[in-house]
């Protein structure tokens, strides 16, 4: 093993597997990730840990480990002194941010968070639903929950749950009062870890590579062979913004045409393409995006 180490954390539970994919994408392949708290990944020069993303922020800022992946409900919940290097858009459902909500069932009186004024609150998020009722100026009780929180909305007045598209709410027959912070997945670095020359330039790289996986997921790549009469009429059916890249070909009557695409247009613009004269078009998954 390298004598320079990176402490790396990343979480354990519901955003595991969506985070060894996104891993997997960058160009780092981690296993053991079901057997062990202390997954292998195939670089020496990082060691990962596998800890719960509530706990994440503490042990980053505490220098316990270097770097790690939380969320910024979590940073903020436990008020953790760490440098935020990225964003990083993806969850475990989406890639939309989640939300904690204030919710209430369906039946309840409740119309707005004033209305629980005296009332009882259940969450896992207190310190930060603490901060949401004081900024409200409402008087409530917040009360730890540890878990099937949706279940004691009916035992309490109100709770305040995580929720990333709603289903479970829903399945419960709750309703949506308030959004009392909207989150997204954070990659941190512990402060001093951060003025390591070796450590941040590492990370910094961990940061572009994971990034780059993240873009390319919404894309794709294209490649066809236009014939250069028709090459006027293909770029105009190709999206503005895009530069393609234009390459001959043995054929002098023929060029080759190559671009990256959002994925979610592929379906109309690839039977266009071919109405136009284009042949021979492929289209390919990315791996990363950087621009």
């Amino acid at each position: 093993m390298s004598n320079q180490l990176l402490k790396l954390g990343i979480p354990a539970g519901s955003l595991l597997k969506a985070t060894i994919g996104l891993f997997d994408k960058a160009g780092f392949h981690i296993s053991d990730s079901q057997r062990s708290y202390l997954p292998r990944i195939d670089d020496e020069q990082i060691q990962l840990i596998m800890l719960r993303a509530q706990e994440m922020g503490r042990y980053v800022a505490d220098g316990v480990i270097d770097a790690g992946i939380t969320g910024y409900d979590w940073i903020m919940e436990n008020n953790c002194d760490v440098v935020d290097i990225c964003q990083l858009a993806y969850s475990k459902a989406t890639s939309n941010p989640a939300k904690w909500v204030l919710a209430v069932p369906c039946e309840s009186q409740v119309k707005t968070a004033k209305d629980l004024a005296g009332g009882i609150v259940a969450t896992e998020l207190v310190n930060v639903t603490k901060i949401y009722f004081t900024d409200q100026d409402v008087d409530v009780k917040v009360e730890f929950s540890w878990g099937a929180t949706e279940v004691k909305a009916r035992l309490v007045d109100a709770i305040v749950e995580l929720t990333e598209t709603g289903t479970s709410l829903r399945a419960n027959n709750l309703r949506i009062i308030d959004t009392v912070i909207t989150s997204t997945t954070r990659f941190i670095a512990n402060k001093q870890a951060w003025e390591d020359k070796f450590k941040r330039e590492k990370l910094e790289n961990i940061s572009i590579l994971l990034n780059a996986a993240i873009e390319a997921r919404s894309k794709v790549g294209l490649k066809m062979n236009i014939k250069k009469d028709n090459l006027e009429s293909i770029l105009k059916i190709l999206p503005a913004e895009k530069s393609p890249t234009i390459s001959s070909l043995a054929d002098a009557d023929f060029v080759a045409i190559e671009v990256i695409i959002e994925d979610k247009i592929e379906r109309t613009l690839v039977p266009a393409l071919k109405r136009a004269g284009a042949s021979g078009i492929i289209t390919y998954p990315l791996n990363k995006v950087l621009h």
